[in-house]
């Protein structure tokens, strides 16, 4: 068992405690340290954006402002499209949720380049912090796996970052992370808000044409 499946639980097993919850920024800098420089990131709408960003501007990031439910068909997309990088889907839950669909089609096809990274505090923190399906019994990790996405993990520590970031950089799997954070608000890291410049600085990092 690899050390993120030594990480993963069961539903059941979530229930029989509280788990502990981490910082989100320190987690989000952490991770994105540890990944090559050929590497794409999305980000979700919302503070994990800003986490993104905060953690240092790069070409390879891209942010969306808006498209709620987005960031984990755009990583797919990008995966399926860029098979030799790392693709990273960095986004909440309450993004995630409202296109939890994606993951069906994600657990067809299971590109190994591909990794989800769920910021998880079980609230909508975006509209004032109201509680998320997360926090009344929704088990993101076993939807993930009844979607067929066999390598899993819910973290609960910062130090499984180097755990997640090596599977990142191996791209041998499909891989969903659910990371437990708490509810503190940062002071917000706003990317800029300039759609065609992202958009061009993207394409850039792609070796693509800008216009």
């Amino acid at each position: 068992m690899t050390a993120l499946g030594a990480q993963a639980r069961t539903g059941t097993q979530a229930q029989t405690g509280t788990p502990p919850r981490i910082d989100r920024r320190r987690f989000v800098a952490d991770l994105i340290s540890r990944l090559p420089e050929d590497a794409l990131v999305v980000s979700g709408l919302g503070s994990p954006s800003y986490d993104v960003f905060a953690a240092g501007d790069r070409p390879g990031n891209f942010y969306l402002w808006g498209a709620m439910g987005a960031a984990a068909p755009l990583a797919l997309g990008l995966a399926l499209a860029q098979p030799e990088r790392p693709v990273v889907a960095i986004t909440g839950d309450g993004e995630h949720l409202m296109g939890i669909g994606a993951l069906g089609t994600i657990g067809a096809v299971l590109p190994p380049n591909l990794t989800i990274v769920v910021l998880d505090n079980a609230h909508f923190g975006e509209t004032g912090m109201q509680p998320s399906h997360t926090g009344l019994g929704t088990d993101l990790v076993a939807v993930a796996r009844g979607f067929g996405i066999r390598d899993t993990v819910r973290i609960t520590d910062l130090d499984q970052a180097e755990d997640l970031a090596a599977r990142i950089r191996a791209r041998t799997a499909t891989t969903y992370a659910q990371v437990l954070i708490t509810t503190d608000e940062p002071p917000r890291a706003l990317p800029p808000r300039d759609g065609v410049a992202n958009k061009n600085s993207f394409r850039a990092a792609l070796g693509l044409s800008t216009f």
